[in-house]
């Protein structure tokens, strides 16, 4: 089973369909939902690592879907695509979604590519040093303990 797995929402099924082929050869379990409401059911049932989605929906934009996948799955890299850019809009899709990158339709397929891979790479990394964190808290918890059960075992020699 593939652990690479990729959420593209977009209410046009064309753009879904085009996503999709970009990452064809690439080692990635793609998802697709066409609206932010379909987007946060996959969320619920798949470990996502990264998604894109565009601005412009029906119903949910795509900022108001990166701002909960951001509260809800903070873990989850997040992609904003769309057609319709301003300086303004990107500041704001960055700062309120904490947006990983934000990406001009149409958007070029190795620029696209680049971004998904350094996404699921911060990802990774990210996973990663949570796991040594918690790691390195039990070891000091259990050094802790050793110390009130055996005062002084823990003292390093210095000379």
């Amino acid at each position: 089973m593939n652990e690479n797995k990729i959420l593209l929402v977009d209410d046009e099924p064309s753009v879904l369909n085009s996503l999709e082929r970009v990452f064809a050869d690439e080692d990635y379990e793609i998802f697709k939902a066409d609206s932010g409401e379909d987007a946060l059911k996959v969320l619920a049932k798949e470990k996502i690592k990264l998604i894109i989605s565009d601005e412009r929906m029906p119903g949910m934009k795509g900022s108001q879907l990166l701002s909960m996948v951001a509260l809800q799955h903070p873990q989850v890299v997040r992609i904003t695509l769309t057609g319709h850019a301003s300086i303004d809009a990107a500041m704001k899709a960055l700062n309120e979604g904490e947006i990983f990158r934000f990406m001009l339709k149409p958007w070029n397929n190795f620029e696209l590519l680049m971004a998904v891979r350094a996404g699921i790479e911060k990802y990774d990394i990210e996973m990663k040093n949570r796991m040594l964190l918690a790691k390195l808290r039990t070891q000091e918890l259990q050094i802790q303990k050793a110390e009130r059960l055996s005062p002084g075992i823990t003292v390093l020699d210095q000379g």
